[in-house]
């Protein structure tokens, strides 16, 4: 890909996604869309770009150019201490302002680890405690990683860090051993709407304000006005005193935002910013 075409391409993707990729990191980008190529019947990175900015194509294609240079790392209960503060923490307090059923978002869900462990967590909380009742939204921009999180499942080998317990209640093992995968149980799928949402987008579908919202490891990818951008965007969609928990790679130092630190990377709602924009959760594309 010469200079000029990927100039044009990573200005697209960060002005789409936010995403700004430096002239080091061209390599990476032109291995990620060679499988694109061969999928289109294209020979050249060049020739792409003819076909996505000259062709006709932008709009159709746009969705598929992010699938393929997206990363979808994830883990079941990865960065744990947040899970235990949202039951040690978290809960108790939601339950003590008169919440009766938590409305969690996690908002770059990827192929759904982190959607399905506040599953089991709030499920298992409830089911222990009495209460309060959930629903989670999960949303992410990939829709090929949406596709996997919805059917749920998994790898055997992944679900390893999920507790004996929660494995137990919450996921389902085929009896022939051959087969190397399980299913999350139907009871948490059911609990979990998912649909395709762009962080960069100037608004956010997702309906009532959240008690809680997961967006882990996405800030790393975008420069600081973005970043402060999507932050103050999610505490528009937050409860007043609900929660944000961010990646432990991540900071919001120097943003002046209306949330303060309860933990490690995790914020509560401090303020009413600029009011909750409220929008049809109709609005969101499904997947």
């Amino acid at each position: 890909m010469n200079s000029r075409n990927f100039a044009r391409l990573t200005q697209y993707l960060y002005d789409t996604i936010g995403i700004r990729l430096p002239d080091t990191k061209k390599t990476m980008l032109e291995g990620r869309l060679r499988r694109r190529l061969q999928t289109i019947g294209l020979d050249t990175l060049d020739g792409y770009i003819d076909h996505l900015f000259c062709g006709g194509h932008l709009a159709t294609e746009t969705p598929l150019l992010i699938n393929a240079i997206t990363v979808n790392k994830t883990d079941f209960f990865r960065e744990p201490g947040h899970f235990d503060y949202l039951v040690e923490t978290a809960l108790s307090s939601l339950a003590a302002q008169g919440v009766r059923k938590v409305r969690a978002w996690s908002a770059a869900c990827s192929t759904g680890p982190e959607p399905y462990t506040l599953a089991m967590v709030l499920d298992d909380h409830a089911r222990r405690c009495g209460g309060p009742d959930y629903a989670i939204l999960a949303t992410d921009i990939d829709t090929e990683v949406l596709a996997t999180a919805r059917a749920g499942i998994y790898p055997i080998e992944m679900l390893d860090p999920v507790p004996a317990a929660m494995r137990r209640a919450y996921v389902r093992v085929p009896s022939d051993p051959d087969r190397r995968e399980a299913r999350i149980a139907p009871e948490l799928r059911s609990a979990i709407g998912f649909a395709r949402l762009n962080l960069m987008d100037d608004a956010y579908p997702v309906g009532e304000p959240m008690h809680l919202i997961f967006c882990r490891n996405v800030l790393i990818y975008f420069d600081k006005p973005t970043q402060k951008k999507v932050v103050s965007q999610l505490i528009e969609h937050l409860s007043p005193n609900g929660y944000l928990f961010l990646g432990h790679a991540e900071s919001v130092h120097g943003m002046d935002l209306p949330i303060e630190a309860v933990s490690s990377t995790v914020f509560q709602r401090t303020g009413v910013a600029r009011g909750c924009r409220q929008v049809a959760a109709s609005a969101l594309q499904a997947v």
